[in-house]
């Protein structure tokens, strides 16, 4: 009887810790998000990142509250560096930072107090196209036109991708484009290029074309050249990458260091060291809120070009990059200075 006692015993305690396990709550369930942004509100990057707040909790478990936090500061540094430095590492912050923020350790970036590699990357709602476009009455209607003639070209001032890019084309690529600086901003630029002060313009987003300019498009009064990114958009099949006429393996390496930011153009992320099963199961929510179909709606109402990757689609690409040889990033870094002065 003592035997078939204890045995009851033990069978109770074990259903009841069966029992509390089945039901304890979801971790999230009653949990506030805090969605970081490391910009003002009204941008890009806070578009973006309000729209997937209101769409994401119906695909936590839990179904957490996330509230907004705009931090602005040095091009989203400042939220960067809070993210892997102070913020608590329990999958209860999302951050929204600036694409070109996860390089910066590569070339010694002025601030930079954390480690990339070891973010929780969510992944990125869009990737950024850019594509070098002539206007139609110019001489130049291809890639090959590029390398072959002069193409002059204009742009808002040196540092910027307007400067860089053309540095890297010339350098790396053959071609032959004379860039005028000095725009106030990028409508100066395209009203010069339809006055035929310019032929052109070097990088702008394929994008911001189509938001700012459909007509162009639409009327075929520009012709895209080639696309400056590691992969074609969609809607630009027969353009032509870039990166397919660099003239060595290493010229291509710059150039994958210069273009694997636009793969990730609008990325998300959260701190180092959060659980694993907590990290897939964010990854998981962002995703399906990028499929959304509400979420697609509000997107095109936006305009937001939605083009998502995952977050071990990031977690792959920077590796990729961090381990590129000494002298590939020497090169790049020293494309980047010299565009700064002659572009």
């Amino acid at each position: 009887m003592r035997l078939i006692y204890i045995s009851l015993l033990c069978f109770f305690y074990l259903s009841q810790i069966v029992s509390n396990c089945a039901h304890s709550a979801p971790y999230y369930e009653d949990k506030i998000i805090r969605m970081v942004i490391g910009y003002s509100a009204g941008g890009g990057y806070d578009l973006y990142a309000r729209l997937l707040a209101h769409t994401m909790p119906k695909y936590i478990e839990g179904e957490p509250h996330i509230i907004i936090q705009n931090m602005p500061g040095a091009g989203s540094l400042l939220a960067t560096n809070w993210l892997y430095n102070v913020a608590p590492r329990d999958g209860t912050i999302i951050a929204s930072i600036n694409r070109g923020i996860a390089f910066e350790p590569l070339t010694g970036g002025e601030g930079v107090q954390f480690n990339p590699l070891k973010f929780g990357w969510l992944g990125s709602l869009s990737k950024e196209v850019n594509v070098t476009i002539a206007w139609h009455t110019s001489k130049i209607h291809s890639a090959n036109d590029l390398i072959k003639y002069e193409f002059i070209a204009g742009g808002t001032g040196s540092g910027a991708d307007s400067a860089i890019y053309p540095a890297l084309m010339n350098r790396l690529l053959g071609a032959h484009i004379k860039l005028i600086t000095g725009y106030p901003g990028a409508n100066d630029v395209n009203m010069a290029m339809e006055k035929g002060e310019i032929e052109g313009r070097p990088s702008p987003s394929w994008s911001s074309i189509k938001s700012a300019h459909m007509d162009w498009v639409r009327d075929h009064t520009i012709i895209p050249l080639w696309q400056l990114s590691l992969t074609k958009h969609p809607e630009l099949p027969d353009v032509p990458l870039a990166i397919d006429f660099a003239q060595t393996a290493e010229d291509r390496k710059v150039l994958e260091y210069f273009f694997a930011r636009q793969d990730m153009s609008r990325p998300f992320l959260t701190t180092p060291e959060v659980k694993k099963e907590r990290l897939a199961l964010l990854r998981k929510a962002f995703m399906q809120s990028a499929e959304d179909p509400e979420f697609l709606k509000s997107a095109q109402e936006l305009d937001l070009d939605i083009d998502p990757i995952s977050g071990m689609a990031i977690d792959e690409l920077l590796k990729h990059i961090f381990a590129s040889p000494k002298k590939i990033i020497e090169r790049a870094h020293e494309i980047e200075k010299e565009s700064i002065t002659k572009p």
